[in-house]
C-alpha cells in the first residue's frame, strides 16, 4: 500500500483501465453520497488490504466517481461500496456495508455470491434482502473484479467475419455442454479450449456460425434446490441470470486465475475465425441476477437502483416483464450507454460477430414499461457505427 498513490483520475472510460503507471477507476452513481474503492490481494480474502474513500470534490465529475491509483498493476482485485439513503419506498437501496461488483468489470474471480449467503447464514428477510446486513459482511465468498489489460493479447490479425445473414448456417451450443461429456474425449472438456477442440466436428456439420448460450458471468449456485435422490446441490446450467455483462464466465476456462478466462475466450474466438466460423453471443439485458426486493444486492441495485431497474409506483417493488423478478431499465439514457458500451466491447475487444438478445422486446419498452413505437435503444444498436454491420438477432 505504501507504493500506491491516489490521484483524482478521469471520468471516462467507465470501469478499470490500465494506464501508464497505474489504473484508472470510474463508476456511475447519481444518488449515492459516497463511494469507497476496496483493493484485495487474493480472490478468497475476507477483507481488503486497502480502502480508499473517494472525495466528492476531487473524485467526482457529474454523476461519475473516479480515481487514478498510481503504482497499481493489471490483474489487481477490487470491489466498491456505495453510501447513500436507504429508502426502499422511494427506490433507493444504498448500503455502505455491502460489497459491489463494478458494472463494467471485464473479469471476475470464480466465487459464488449465493454460496456465501448460505455460509454466512444470512437468509433474506421476508420483505427486503437489503435489511439482512447491517455490518460490512465478509468478502471471502464474494467474487472480486479483476483489472484487465486488453492490449496484451495477440490477435494475429484476426477480424470479425460477419457473413451475410442470408448465407449463414447457425449452430446453437452451450460452451460446457458442447464437449463436457466423456465420450467427446476432449482434453479440455467443458471449456473455451474444449470448443477449440470441437472445431473439426463443427466444420463437418457445415455451419458458418456458432451461437453460444450466455457466457457472461453468472452464479451457478444461485439455485438452492437439490437432487432429491442424491442430495447434490443443483446448479444453474443455462446462465440466463447475468452478474457481469462485460466478463466471460471464469469457470468455462481451463485457467480461471486472473486474466485467464479473458485470454482463453479470445483464443477460442480467434481459432474459430481461422476455421471460418463466426461467433454470436446469446446475451441477456432484460434482467439481472439481483432479482426482486427479496434478492441480493451485488452490483446495479447498490449503485443506483431506480436508474438501472424499472420500478412499480410503490418503488419498493420491481416491474417484472422478464418473469425473473426485475426488468432492466433499458431505455434510461445511462443504461442505454452501458448496453452500447458492452456490445461495442464484445465486438472491438473480443471480436464477436453478432448477438442474439434474450427476451429482446424489453429493449423496446420505456421507463414505465410501455412499448415504444421507435425504441431509442434498438435504434441506437441498429444505427451504431460499430454495431450496425454485426448480426443482430
Amino acid at each position: 500500500m505504501e507504493n500506491l498513490r491516489f490521484l483524482p483520475g478521469k471520468p471516462l472510460p467507465l470501469g478499470a483501465t490500465v494506464l501508464n503507471g497505474g489504473v484508472n477507476f470510474s463508476v456511475f452513481t447519481r444518488n449515492g453520497t459516497g463511494v469507497i474503492l476496496e483493493l484485495f490481494s487474493n480472490p478468497d480474502d475476507a477483507a481488503p488490504f486497502c480502502t480508499y474513500q473517494l472525495d466528492p470534490l476531487l473524485n467526482r465529475t457529474g454523476d461519475v466517481w473516479h480515481v487514478f491509483v498510481s503504482g497499481l498493476e493489471k490483474e489487481s482485485l477490487y470491489l466498491y461500496r456505495v453510501d447513500g439513503p436507504f429508502r426502499p419506498n422511494e427506490g433507493l437501496r444504498f448500503n455502505a456495508h455491502k460489497y459491489l461488483l463494478d458494472p463494467y468489470a471485464k473479469a471476475l474471480t470464480p466465487c459464488s455470491i449465493f454460496s456465501e449467503r448460505e455460509k454466512a447464514s444470512l437468509p433474506p428477510s421476508p420483505l427486503d434482502a437489503d435489511l439482512a446486513y447491517n455490518t460490512t459482511h465478509s468478502a471471502a465468498g464474494f467474487p472480486k473484479c479483476i483489472v484487465i489489460d486488453d492490449d496484451e493479447f495477440d490477435w494475429q490479425g484476426d477480424r470479425p467475419l460477419n457473413y451475410p445473414l442470408r448465407y449463414s448456417v447457425l449452430y446453437e451450443a452451450h460452451v460446457r455442454g458442447l464437449s463436457v461429456h466423456p465420450s467427446s474425449h476432449r482434453p479440455h472438456a467443458g471449456t473455451y479450449r474444449g470448443v477449440i477442440e470441437s472445431i473439426p466436428y463443427l466444420k463437418e456439420l457445415g455451419i458458418t456460425s456458432l451461437e453460444l448460450l450466455p457466457i457472461n458471468e453468472f452464479d451457478e449456485f444461485e439455485n438452492n434446490r437439490t437432487n432429491p435422490h442424491s442430495g447434490e446441490r443443483l446448479k444453474n446450467y443455462w446462465g440466463y441470470s447475468t452478474i457481469g455483462f462485460f466478463a466471460p464466465k471464469a469457470t468455462y476456462a481451463s485457467d480461471t486465475a486472473g486474466s485467464g478466462p479473458v485470454r482463453e475466450f479470445k483464443e477460442m474466438v480467434r481459432e474459430l475465425h481461422k476455421s471460418g466460423i463466426e461467433v454470436i453471443l446469446d446475451i441477456v439485458f432484460n434482467h439481472t441476477a439481483e432479482g426482486n426486493e427479496r434478492g441480493i444486492t451485488m452490483s446495479f441495485r447498490g449503485f443506483d437502483n431506480p436508474i438501472y431497474y424499472m420500478l412499480e409506483d410503490n418503488k419498493r417493488y420491481y416491474r417484472n416483464y422478464s418473469g425473473c423478478g426485475n426488468t432492466v431499465n433499458c431505455n434510461h439514457p445511462v443504461v442505454r450507454t452501458l448496453i452500447l458500451d458492452c456490445l461495442r466491447y464484445w465486438v472491438t475487444e473480443m471480436h464477436i460477430d453478432g448477438f442474439r438478445f434474450d427476451l429482446g422486446s424489453i429493449l423496446g419498452r420505456d421507463q414505465n414499461g410501455a412499448m415504444l413505437e421507435n425504441p431509442p435503444m434498438l435504434e441506437r444498436i441498429a444505427e451504431d457505427p460499430i454495431l450496425r454491420q454485426t448480426k443482430i438477432i
